[in-house]
């Protein structure tokens, strides 16, 4: 999972991430948009998960995050396709509205994103 933080002209943060992963990416730049504490909810949620079988999720506006002890997933609020409809040798994907990621992964990026929202990028 690649990703960059960068700055725009009016300062704000805007998060890349690599293909397979846009959707973290739309989450943390439509739904978090620096709010530290909203990550720190996410991080500790997340931490109290290790070791158990439950999960969490929290619905925002545009994007659900759903998270559990070994992966986090980020999908677009407006999926909801069904896969009896597609025709055969077809599957539904839409990368840019669906993505996994290991939670020691997410943790780590969410640590380099506070970290570049405090130093200034």
């Amino acid at each position: 999972m690649d990703y960059e933080f960068l700055r725009d002209v009016t300062g704000q943060v805007i998060v890349k991430f690599s293909m397979g992963h846009e959707a973290i990416g739309h989450w943390l730049n439509d739904e978090v948009k620096g709010d530290m504490a909203m990550l720190a909810d996410v991080e500790r949620r997340l931490l109290s998960l290790s070791g158990s079988l439950a999960q969490w999720q929290h619905i925002g506006h545009e994007y659900t995050l759903l998270i559990d002890a070994e992966e986090v997933m980020v999908r677009a609020n407006g999926i909801s396709v069904e896969c009896d409809d597609l025709e055969e040798g077809l599957s539904y994907y839409d990368e840019e509205s669906l993505s996994l990621c290991g939670s020691d992964d997410f943790l780590l990026m969410l640590k380099r994103y506070r970290q570049f929202m405090h130093t200034g990028g």
